[in-house]
């Protein structure tokens, strides 16, 4: 056995104590091989119905398993139990009336909510690492990509290792998280100098095996670039978005788009859609792109209320 030889170990995490005093736990895998490399932090579903992450960490197991790796990777493949058990997006707000959104309470709180201390438990075992990848999946209706944070040149190199087309520079590091400051795990690893990427794969509550493939061979580049695992980055030049902003609504009524697609690039007033009245068939509003960009995402038609996003637009650089 040589000094990168893997070791894997399981371990359960006690993230919450119920009513009932059943403490809920969920599981983190341990892969270490040479000690004296840097460690990984990997997450997926912190949303209940991203469930293409899981696939991916399920999928890079096996390759973890019989690599010789120069450092340690952690995994935490159910990140939010509560969710993903009930099948929904967040935390039922039945268990957590306050802050049912988990990506939004990042570093958490031991005397907080239930889901601030859910989110402390895990940032305890993240807190330590040199990179930070947490997947996530945007739907069919959202271009594929990779978010890092704004004026942070390594998570920006993450974001280019793991390969997708396209990457976009959004949020910014937490303010004040020791006084209570909360925010994306992407922005809380920003504050505490810890590169961290968000990848948006396509399509949630299914596992398609498209998106689990791009999750996979991401992680693997990323692993390459960090000095982790031994290979070639498999990647080319993005495409780079900046200042991600929603389309929003400002009638309610049924959202009909126009004939375009996530990943169009629009000029400036350029006719998205309209909000039309369902019992009296009036056009209410015609929703126009205020500037030059791409289609980030695009609901298809829905049922809208005034002030909803209906989708995203980013700046190309």
């Amino acid at each position: 056995m040589t000094d990168r030889d893997v070791t894997h170990t399981v371990e359960t995490v006690p993230l919450a104590r119920l009513p009932s005093g059943r403490t809920v736990e969920t599981v983190l895998h341990r892969y270490l091989g040479d000690p004296d490399g840097p460690t990984v932090y990997l997450q997926a579903l912190q949303h209940g119905g991203e469930v293409n992450g899981a696939a991916v960490l399920r999928r890079l197991h096996d390759r973890l398993t019989e690599s010789a790796l120069a450092g340690e990777v952690l995994a935490v493949p159910v990140a939010n139990p509560f969710a993903f058990d009930h099948r929904v997006y967040m935390a039922p707000t039945r268990l957590d009336a306050i802050n049912s959104n988990m990506n939004r309470l990042w570093p958490g709180d031991p005397d907080g909510t239930l889901m601030e201390r859910l989110v402390d438990s895990l940032w305890q075992r993240a807190a330590g690492a040199d990179a930070i990848v947490d997947l996530h999946t945007g739907g069919p209706y959202m271009r594929s990509h990779t978010r890092f944070t704004p004026d942070d040149s390594r998570s920006r190199d993450l974001a280019r290792a793991f390969g997708l087309d396209l990457i976009v520079a959004d949020g910014s590091p937490i303010e004040n998280p020791d006084t209570g400051g909360q925010g994306k795990l992407r922005e809380m690893a920003a504050a505490a100098g810890i590169p961290a990427i968000t990848p948006e794969l396509a399509h949630s509550r299914e596992i398609v095996d498209a998106s689990v493939d791009r999750g996979v061979a991401g992680i693997e580049n990323v692993l390459v670039e960090l000095g982790v695992i031994d290979g070639l980055l498999q990647t080319g030049e993005p495409t780079v978005g900046t200042e991600k902003t929603p389309l929003f609504t400002e009638e309610s009524g049924l959202f009909r788009s126009n004939d375009l697609s996530v990943g169009d690039r629009i000029d400036a007033g350029t006719e998205i859609g309209e909000v039309f009245d369902p019992t009296s068939y009036e056009s209410l509003q015609t929703i126009v792109a205020d500037r030059a960009g791409m289609l980030l995402s695009l609901n298809r038609g829905s049922t809208v209320m005034e002030g909803e996003s209906i989708g995203s637009l980013i700046t190309i650089e």
